[in-house]
């Protein structure tokens, strides 16, 4: 079969984040996958090889350069594409660009960790960080909590936060701005933190009892959303132990450090889709989410797009 290529421009409008999360979902009941990553080149130029398979959904390669100095130059940091080949014959199906790739499924991690672990009549949302992924987890969660009453953006720079309400719009759900970031913690019900950050941005402190606490930026082993007050003091979950425990940030130092043991993450997908690990217990047990990403997720939504663009679901 001939492959085809998936542009972001022109697939982004065909994505809905129901169908998204429902892929993540479904992938995790297939067996576990078999993920690998690759990184080669300096640290400030860095070719990375993301592959996964799953049987039964095929093979996917997401390749991405990392150039650290390209926004001084006004190009993109993070460039490439993703392969999504057909599980029985192994024949490429389509290439697809990665920004496509990687916002539908970072998005969708967070809100099918927030269908799982928040409390189901959650009313305000606190979101951290005003860049593409915040911006499209308004969406998210516009779409599947429908119930919102509100959702609070905080920025360093507050006009990047008054951006995106000014893109959103009206809608049912009221759209603001936060200039207090401890006090919207405070009141929360959902916090998804976007950020780049690499010291704490959230303290335990600020957070009440109940609360859901969605973690996103910190992907690399330097970096943290969350101090080690909020982090001891939760229930703590990831998308995949494989791609969160050894290599990021918000984990690694709390446990090399003592605040918590490998032995604190309560859960991944694999255990909570599959129902061997509770999720929450209490409307007053804080849970914290840790969104570490993975080549496996990446396929589970390179097939969705794939099914997407081709009228297949």
């Amino acid at each position: 079969m001939a492959h085809r290529y998936i542009g972001y421009d022109g697939a982004l409008g065909l994505m809905s984040w129901q169908k998204a999360v429902d892929a993540l979902r479904a992938g995790h009941l297939r067996p576990k996958a078999d993920i690998a990553d690759v990184f080669i080149g300096p640290s400030d130029a860095t070719l990375l090889n993301r592959s996964a398979y799953i049987e039964g959904l095929g093979y996917a390669v997401k390749a991405v350069t990392v150039f650290r100095d390209n926004a001084a130059k006004g190009l993109p940091t993070t460039q490439g594409a993703m392969m999504v080949y057909e599980p029985d014959t192994g024949s490429l199906r389509a290439i697809i660009d990665s920004r496509l790739v990687t916002k539908i499924k970072t998005v969708s991690d967070s809100i099918l960790g927030a269908q799982l672990l928040a409390r189901p009549e959650s009313k305000r949302v606190l979101i951290v960080g005003a860049g593409a992924i915040a911006e499209a987890l308004v969406d998210a969660y516009l779409e599947i909590f429908p119930s919102l009453e509100q959702i609070a953006i905080w920025a360093r720079r507050p006009e990047q936060a008054q951006r995106i309400v000014q893109t959103i719009g009206e809608v049912g759900t009221e759209i603001v701005v936060s200039n207090d970031l401890a006090e919207s913690a405070t009141r929360a019900d959902i916090i998804s933190s976007a950020t780049m950050a690499y010291a704490p941005v959230l303290k335990g402190d600020w957070i009440s009892p109940g609360t859901h606490v969605d973690l996103i930026g910190a992907f690399k082993a330097d970096m943290r959303e969350a101090d080690d007050g909020l982090i001891a003091k939760g229930s703590i979950f990831v998308d995949s132990r494989d791609t969160t425990l050894h290599h990021i940030g918000e984990l690694m130092i709390p446990i090399a450090t003592g605040v918590i043991s490998e032995a604190d993450i309560k859960g991944e997908f694999y255990d909570l889709i599959g129902r061997e690990a509770p999720a929450r217990v209490s409307d007053t047990e804080i849970t914290i989410f840790k969104n570490g990403g993975g080549a496996h997720l990446d396929l589970m939504i390179g097939d969705y797009i794939v099914n997407a663009v081709e009228g297949a679901v």
